[in-house]
């Protein structure tokens, strides 16, 4: 007979669930029960995965592509990674210092599991993605948390960065463009940053999912800065957000730490082994280019909606937001209406029915995260619910 009760692991009570899943979760359930709900809470394109890449999946399945591969992924996939490091990130990494995950999420694991031992600290720029302190604390780690501002861009500065390091420092995560800000760092800011890590120890985690979703501003690989900041930098990318991958849970690292290389594939090779064979075929086309027209009418789309987003929330009174200048999403300042954003963004869903990610889930208090990846008219339906709700607000 199964006991009632078992006593779980420190370490997975460590975790606490993604509340961006968590109120996406709630808006599905409200929608299932008839309710008018508009969502704004989830980080994942409105549009369909492009044709070529369907296409090449099909032809994979077609041809029997269905067996394991190479852990880390197929010389012709981890070619064409090489290839788009190269090319548009001047970026030059050996296929073996290359590894495909399921997702970003599994390389960011994959890579704490590697690196931290208990007590080892890793700075967090703050507002952070849900996932970074979370991933840290079940791995024994202390996320160090930098807070950011909206004057400044909601970015770090090189004092921020020297005033958080200690002897336990060990790695920065940076991510450009931010989620959930939307904030892109310049090279002159990256080349300050690396400034400060001169001389040290400390490894760069620089996530750069939404690379090719930036607006009015020069995307800069965080590793391309210079010789020093490639030795130390792991980059984390995939192919999710910029050509509308989400489902197919495609991502990959790199580094030049041919120990902490073998250490991932040794973990994925135990928990995962390699990523299905058909996503791998799939991403090919999207790496060497083939859907560049797909990805510049995403990013219009996306651009136009943001600005649109951007005038509207600074038009109501009681609400402000920095410009976003990459990613999809808009953080919205609510402090004069209400200080506790998990209790704003459960009455603006319940009375309203909008969802959005409350501020705190991000590592910062009194603000909403806003995601503009749908179509105007509902972007212009949700303002307009949250225009009510904060005229109306007591």
């Amino acid at each position: 007979m199964l006991p009632e009760n078992i006593n779980l692991s420190k370490r997975i009570n460590k975790l606490s669930p993604s509340l961006t899943i968590a109120i996406s979760q709630k808006a599905r359930e409200l929608k299932a029960e008839g309710k008018d709900v508009l969502a704004f809470s989830a980080g994942e394109p409105d549009f369909d995965t492009p044709q070529v890449i369907k296409d090449a999946a099909k032809k994979a399945i077609d041809e029997g592509f269905t067996k394991y591969t190479a852990v880390a992924g197929i010389p012709e996939l981890l070619e064409a990674i090489q290839t788009k490091l190269k090319k548009e990130n001047n970026l030059d990494y050996n296929t073996n210092e290359i590894i495909v995950s399921n997702g970003a999420k599994q390389s960011l694991f994959n890579i704490f599991a590697a690196i931290l031992d208990e007590g080892d600290e890793v700075i967090i720029p703050a507002p952070y993605w849900v996932t970074y302190p979370e991933l840290v604390k079940y791995h024994d780690g202390v996320p160090v948390t930098i807070e950011t501002f909206e004057d400044t861009g909601f970015k770090i500065t090189p004092e921020m960065l020297k005033n958080a390091i200690t002897p336990k420092t060990k790695a920065l995560i940076l991510t450009t463009p931010s989620n959930p800000t939307g904030a892109v760092y310049s090279k002159s800011e990256l080349e300050a940053l690396a400034e400060v890590l001169k001389d040290t120890n400390i490894l760069v985690i620089s996530d750069e999912m939404y690379e090719k979703l930036v607006y009015g501003e020069t995307f800069y690989a965080t590793a391309s800065i210079s010789e020093d900041m490639l030795k130390r930098t792991i980059t984390v990318n995939g192919l999710s957000k910029s050509v509308a991958m989400t489902g197919w849970r495609f991502g990959y690292c790199a580094s030049k730490i041919s120990e902490l290389n073998k250490a991932m594939i040794k973990l994925q090779s135990q928990a995962t082994s390699n990523i299905n064979s058909i996503t791998q075929k799939a991403a090919i086309p999207a790496l060497l280019g083939e859907v560049n027209e797909d990805i510049e009418m995403m990013k219009k789309a996306f651009e136009e909606r943001m600005n649109f987003v951007y005038e509207e929330f600074n038009k109501i009174e009681g609400l402000s937001a920095a410009k976003p200048t990459g990613a999809f999403y808009i953080f919205v300042n609510h402090k004069e209406i209400e200080k506790d954003s998990m209790k704003f963004a459960l009455e603006l869903l319940d009375k309203e029915g909008v969802a959005v990610v409350p501020g705190i889930g991000f590592g910062s208090e009194g603000y909403f995260r806003f995601s503009f990846a749908t179509s105007m008219d509902i972007l212009a339906e949700g303002i307009k619910r949250i225009k009510k709700f904060v005229e109306n607000y007591k």
